[in-house]
């Protein structure tokens, strides 16, 4: 099969997305989703757009990547193609080729989902071992307990409170009232739902973003924040099961999230929330 690489550009944006909403499946381990390119729309189309990647095959997308980051790619493939020794060694050779525009050259770290016939391609071409992350997931078919917190669905009016929590919990202040608005007007949001979670006194203590794939499908999780000065009391585990709750309602399958191995406490946040960890997944990285 003749494999095609592309910058899709804004309006191939769409495809892709479509494309990882039908690889979304509760029998696959944790991949690239729809939500992860949605969350990145707050970037602006433009930026995103150049920031990812597409390979297909007579029109067919067989594979997505995101940059998420200049050295760092996040990549999945179609299900039905993981095990596929020529898909595996045509992405080793556009990784490991500079010229070809995927990676740059130097340390680059890849994440690709667990099963995949490219991790094996890659370790023996001497790629490394790398950062392990667990992921976690949310069965959905059964109703969800409730939160304890007060939880609103965030809109225009509310959308500096809900980015108030988030610079807050990332110590991040990219984050403003004007790129959620860029992040809500991206097609991906229509799917999507950002919580703020309220105590008793109506402090905003928590939020969170949830992104379906569709009915019957795995949502997403992304990102997960509590107020700087409201941790420490169970915050976390409560916006992590309203997220699951809202997935719920959109119709998703299950709900999903990952964390840094590293990070035992927010492993254990979403434990408390009843997610259940999944097999372990190492990222792989290339040193020269």
């Amino acid at each position: 099969m003749k494999i095609v690489l592309n910058e899709p550009g804004v309006d191939g944006l769409t495809g892709a997305v479509d494309a990882l909403r039908v690889w979304q499946d509760d029998r696959t381990p944790l991949q690239l989703h729809p939500g992860d390119l949605g969350w990145a729309w707050a970037l602006g189309a433009e930026r995103l757009a150049a920031a990812v990647r597409t390979w297909s095959v007579d029109g067919r997308i067989i594979a997505v990547g995101y940059l998420d980051g200049p050295d760092v790619l996040r990549l999945t493939t179609a299900p039905d193609l993981r095990q596929d020794g020529n898909l595996a060694r045509r992405l080793l050779a556009d990784l490991n080729d500079p010229e070809r525009g995927v990676l740059p050259p130097g340390k680059v770290a890849l994440e690709i989902p667990n099963g995949a016939l490219l991790r094996e391609v890659l370790l023996e071409a001497g790629w490394n071992p790398d950062e392990p992350w667990t992921p976690l997931r949310h069965d959905l078919s059964e109703p969800v307990k409730d939160s304890g917190l007060r939880i609103e669905v965030a809109g225009p009016e509310t959308a500096g409170l809900r980015t108030a929590v988030h610079r807050s919990a990332f110590g991040s202040p990219r984050f403003t009232e004007e790129v959620w608005h860029v992040l809500a007007a991206g097609p991906v949001y229509a799917d999507a739902r950002c919580l703020i979670g309220y105590d008793d006194q109506d402090n905003a203590v928590a939020a969170a973003t949830v992104w379906s794939a569709g009915p019957g499908k795995p949502g997403l999780l992304e990102p997960v924040g509590v107020h700087a000065d409201h941790r420490g009391r169970g915050y976390g585990t409560a916006i992590s099961v309203a997220a699951a709750a809202a997935l719920r309602e959109l119709g998703a399958s299950s709900a999903l999230v990952s964390t840094p191995s590293s990070n035992a406490a927010a492993v254990a946040t979403y434990r408390a929330a009843g997610y259940e960890p999944s097999s372990e997944r190492l990222d792989v990285s290339r040193t020269a």
